[in-house]
């Protein structure tokens, strides 16, 4: 009996020694665990903040004072054409290509974007072989050509192709649809 009392008496020992060290050593780790998260939060809120503000442009008038650039005049315009030229090509109605009696018909509207200003007398020049080209493509179409956003892309990309190559030395950056009705 004296054998099993010095062995509960160790685990006792042990049990109570080790409880007091694992509550307050828990305690101590949980403070410094939610020390470092609250501390993470506050960093990335306010580096968040920092670059939101940024990317808005709420910064700009700071980074251009710290870095010495000068700021541009409210009334001075810019010199430099980046944009493109947008010219409204006729309204297009043609019958799509079926397989049944009944028949379907396309009104589109287009615009075209051109780099260069200049180019548009080019472009109404040749007007008519633009249009040809685009009835003669779009009267072979059917109604599943025309279905989803990858019929969309590819009916902008053939008709990109075709107007460059009809208004060869003018370049066409993109067809933009504005109207488009399946009946």
């Amino acid at each position: 009996m004296a054998d099993e009392d010095d062995i509960n008496d160790d685990d006792a020992e042990e049990g109570g020694d080790g409880e007091s060290e694992d509550g307050e050593g828990g305690s101590k780790k949980k403070g410094n665990k939610k020390l470092l998260i609250i501390a993470g939060l506050v960093l990335l809120l306010v580096f968040g903040g920092i670059a939101g503000a940024y990317f808005t442009g709420l910064l700009t008038p700071i980074v251009n004072m710290v870095m010495g650039t000068p700021e541009p005049e409210e009334g001075a315009e810019e010199t430099s054409f980046t944009g493109g030229v947008f010219y409204e090509l006729p309204e297009l109605l043609v019958n799509l290509n079926t397989t049944g009696r009944k028949s379907s018909f396309l009104k589109i509207r287009i615009s075209l974007e051109i780099d260069v200003p200049t180019d548009i007398p080019r472009i109404e020049q040749i007007m008519p072989r633009i249009i040809d080209n685009f009835q003669v493509y779009l009267r072979e179409l059917r109604i599943e050509d025309l279905q989803g956003a990858a019929g969309m892309y590819r009916l902008r990309e053939e008709l990109l192709t075709r107007v460059s190559a009809a208004a060869a030395p003018v370049r066409v950056k993109d067809v933009l649809f504005r109207e488009m009705l399946i009946q």
